[in-house]
């Protein structure tokens, strides 16, 4: 039976097909195809176009490229394939090479068309990929590195804005910079204590906080200009009597020498830097409690949001952590340790990223492995809630840890946990009334603002028949339109005096002629008589 090959190359500029001539020759001299990929003139007599069908627009081509990357079969690719591939037969066998297998697959499925993307094919794909502008008439080179250019910008733009994981990009820039921080301080803190010990060396020794010591310095500046006055500042910053009457005491008999009004400038801005600094650091921790909150919650409340934010970072996102197992977990952030171990032979480390948890500080050294195991099955367990879940809740979080606390009493005094399904169960019917809530709570809000908008929208009002617009949102607020009701109504009312008046007028002059007609009609009576 004759064989029939056909290649599916999906491009920037469109779908094409190419046919392989003499494809068991080909399959046979898989060096010989390696080596004259190439070359042009060797390529183009192992492969002749076939057909070619261009996207209709940049949204078309990105709209059939993202179906492609998912493994989707798109309805200009069916159309494509389904025109221009045949049917195989008895005597032709028709063989439909694709360079990813889930396209294959799902082309399988559907079409019925024997899919192949092993042995040559790769080569001849690589070949068609790095001679695609000489294969196909009237396409430059120039306008198919513009057409890829192009659709990349647009595929990497549509990737990042649809991003499944919430903001956890964010979380890993502030654990950085939170840790940045810390060292930057520590450093700034220590050059402020060198060079204002020369002056004033008791402080240091009086005062340990770094954040303390700053502001103290900037406060007292020259200890032999420090009054009384000054007193009632240190006593804010210090908090404590007793370390403020030491500073008074140990500013009057200090051993440091004299400084200049240069150097203590220098220091006091300096140390208003580092004061900035540390209010600043404070601001990013909370920015990233509220961060985690809404991203991690269930691992934010299970083992802290700086450790879960360091798990995240070194994870390098949330849904990469929440792939990782539990053995994995535990060992995050000692991988060199863990290397040399098994270099070495020696043993292995109990926890990574973990230790800096208040549950394994708090368990006995025998216990440390065992807590340090069982908290990162939890901690696999709140970051694959996290990552899955529609509605971020922390309920999950808070019942894993009740279970590690459990654990901590059962190694100290051998009380049994309750069993984790029992757990799981209180734990989805507590979430199901959380979500519950909130979805009543969402609805709330929606009802809220539709009627907002019909308010602040325009209001139709019907006066004897003839429909009128008043808008109350960019026109004028309804007390003003009473004053214009009042109005109209004053108008109305005078209008009608002023025609009552003009009937009167009428009247009044009406009335004189008919007098004189009377008396017209007396004198005649009279005269006839």
């Amino acid at each position: 039976m004759a064989q029939n090959m056909l290649i599916l190359f999906e491009h920037a500029s469109g779908y094409a097909l190419f046919r392989v001539k003499e494809f068991e020759e080909v399959g046979m001299l898989l060096p010989e195809v390696e080596a004259g990929v190439g070359d042009l003139s060797k390529f183009q007599s192992v492969v002749k176009l076939a057909a070619f069908s261009p996207f209709k627009s940049g949204t078309n081509a990105l709209d059939n490229i993202n179906s492609i990357s998912e493994g989707v079969l798109h309805e200009d690719l069916r159309v494509f394939i389904e025109t221009n591939v045949p049917k195989s037969s008895k005597k032709q066998k028709v063989v439909l090479g694709v360079a990813d297998p889930k396209i294959g697959s799902s082309i399988v499925e559907e079409l019925k068309v024997q899919c192949q993307h092993t042995g040559v094919i790769p080569e001849i794909i690589r070949g068609i990929r790095l001679h695609f502008p000489h294969l196909v008439k009237g396409l430059s080179e120039v306008s198919a590195s513009k057409a890829q250019l192009g659709l990349g910008h647009s595929y990497s733009r549509a990737k990042v804005k649809f991003n499944v994981n919430r903001v956890d990009n964010m979380i890993i820039q502030s654990i950085a910079l939170l840790d940045q921080l810390d060292k930057n301080i520590n450093t700034f803190a220590m050059r402020i204590r060198e060079w204002y010990s020369y002056h004033f060396p008791e402080l240091v020794k009086i005062i340990n906080d770094n954040h303390m010591y700053c502001a103290v310095a900037k406060v007292i500046k020259n200890r032999k200009e420090f009054t009384d006055d000054k007193i009632a500042e240190l006593e804010e910053i210090v908090m404590d009597d007793a370390k403020v009457q030491a500073i008074c005491d140990a500013s009057r008999s200090s051993m440091g020498m004299d400084i200049s009004v240069v150097d203590l400038v220098n220091i006091e801005m300096f140390a208003s830097k580092v004061i900035s600094l540390v209010e600043y650091r404070k601001s990013l921790s909370e920015y990233l409690k509220s961060k985690m909150a809404s991203c991690a919650p269930n691992l934010a409340t299970l083992i802290g949001e700086q450790v879960g934010a360091r798990l995240i970072a070194h994870a390098g996102s949330l849904t990469n952590l929440a792939k990782y197992p539990a053995s994995t977990v535990q060992i995050l952030g000692a991988e060199k340790a863990l290397f040399r171990a098994l270099k070495t032979r020696g043993n292995t480390p109990k926890y990574g990223l973990i230790f800096h948890s208040t549950f394994i500080g708090r368990a006995g050294a025998k216990n440390k492995g065992r807590i340090s195991r069982y908290l990162a099955n939890k901690c696999s367990i709140a970051s694959r809630i996290d990552c899955f879940s529609d509605i971020p809740t922390s309920v999950y979080g808070e019942f894993l840890r009740q279970q590690v606390e459990d654990r901590l009493k059962f190694y100290e005094t051998g009380e049994a946990p309750k069993k984790n399904i029992d757990v799981m169960h209180d734990a989805m019917q507590e979430a199901a009334v959380v979500q519950a809530n909130l979805m009543k709570k969402e609805k709330k809000k929606k009802k809220k603002e539709k009627k907002r908008k019909q308010e602040g929208g325009d209001v139709s009002m019907e006066t004897d028949g003839n429909t009128t617009l008043n808008t109350t949102a960019e026109g004028e607020p309804p007390v003003k339109k009473k004053k214009k009701k009042r109005q109209s109504d004053e108008n109305e009312a005078n209008v009608t005096m002023e025609t009552s008046q003009e009937l009167e007028t009428t009247q009044e002059t009406e009335s004189p002629s008919k007098k004189q007609k009377k008396k017209k009609k007396k004198k005649s009576k009279e005269a006839a008589e």
